[in-house]
């Protein structure tokens, strides 16, 4: 991976294997950084959900570049992202040597994160719930990403017709037929991600907690059913005329509220301690936060049941709250998914456990120091 004028990272060039990468060293040493350069390597806005410019480094702040090799079952893949500020903030990516959208990273790497952001994920509002869930149903569904891209400018262009003073009614028809394509979707994709996560925790042996977890809202209310063999890009016509009449149906209610009211963006995600049978949003912190990793490892175990490879992980903090059962846990598991996981913290006592069996990054105030890569 390569990384230039990246945050607080004038150049950064590293090789690694696929064993988990262990990042130390001093608060605004740059660890996460690291973490979300490799986030942007996937659909969205990373990990931090920042700005372009936010990016750059300063006081330069001419642009950025994200660069990375893949190892893959197909073999290597090149990708890239970077922004040059001189000509505008538009994301530039690169797939193997041409360009390409960021929709079709999704199908190339698939990654999840977890951030210490996100541990009042269970007792703050829903959008940061939901966009909990897309990203886990973005590993599973690739195609996830444009779906919401078309579902969310349908939506704009909807509400914004809802403040005009007399619309013609054809523009809603067009606008409320893509949203029912669309939203439609992404229901059906989020219902397979919560079936997957749901029988992956079932079958598994951890020392996490399990978790009865459900999508909730109103869209939710009349699209409730689960066909796990449905195709999700060619949702029933019978539900689409259905969706379709029901916006139209909720205009005059919209028009009062000056934005739409029923749809997949105002969905929940709920979730339940299952072994104590109470709400996530009631648990104490650590095992909100357990449920949260435990939620991150089902999804990565499904995955490599699925498609023969688990995902990237990046866990920004992860150790830090954690009892050392239950971090000797985690590691465990990380291990026996094979997968590549990112893991950041202050000092080199949090990943002793892992000895050889890890790659590591030491960071000092300067920067990353020059041995940083254990030989494997």
């Amino acid at each position: 991976m390569e990384l230039r004028q990246f945050r607080s990272h004038s150049k950064f060039t590293r090789r690694f294997d696929a064993r988990p990468i262990c990042i130390y060293g001093p608060n605004g040493a740059g660890k996460t950084n690291i973490l979300e350069a490799i986030s942007l390597l996937s659909p969205g806005r990373g990990l931090r959900g920042a700005a372009a410019e936010e990016m750059a480094r300063r006081p330069e702040a001419i642009g950025w570049a994200v660069r990375g090799e893949l190892a893959s079952a197909e073999g290597p893949r090149r990708l890239a992202v970077s922004v040059d500020l001189r000509g505008g903030a538009k994301r530039k990516v690169d797939l193997d040597g041409s360009p390409a959208t960021q929709s079709a990273l999704g199908a190339v790497i698939r990654s999840l994160w977890l951030t210490p952001a996100m541990d009042r994920l269970w007792i703050e509002g829903a959008s940061e719930r939901r966009k909990f869930l897309d990203r886990t149903t973005l590993a599973f569904e690739p195609k996830h990403a444009e779906r919401s891209a078309a579902y969310e400018r349908a939506l704009r262009e909807r509400n914004r017709l809802l403040k005009e003073p007399s619309p013609p009614p054809a523009w809603f028809n067009a606008l409320e037929e893509r949203m029912a394509t669309a939203g439609l979707g992404i229901l059906q994709a989020r219902r397979q991600a919560i079936s997957r996560l749901q029988n992956a925790q079932e079958h598994a042996k951890t020392l996490f907690p399990k978790a009865e977890i459900a999508i909730l809202g109103e869209v939710e209310e009349f699209f409730g059913t689960t066909d796990k063999s449905a195709d999700v890009t060619a949702p029933a016509e019978n539900e689409k005329e259905q969706y379709t009449r029901l916006l139209r149906d909720y205009r005059s209610r919209d028009m009062a509220a000056g934005r739409t009211l029923l749809g997949p963006h105002r969905s929940d995600l709920g979730a339940i301690f299952s072994a104590k049978g109470v709400e996530a949003r009631y648990c104490s912190t650590g095992e909100q936060k357990a449920l949260l990793i435990s939620l991150v490892l089902s999804t990565a175990r499904s995955l490599r049941n699925d498609i023969g490879a688990a995902p990237i992980l990046l866990l920004d903090e992860v150790a830090a709250h954690l009892d050392h059962e239950r971090r000797a846990a985690l590691y465990d598991e990380i291990s026996a998914l094979g997968a590549q996981a990112w893991m950041t913290g202050t000092g080199p006592e949090l990943f002793n456990t892992l000895g050889a069996s890890a790659q590591r990054i030491v960071f000092d105030a300067e920067g990353a120091t020059p041995e940083t890569t254990d030989t494997p």
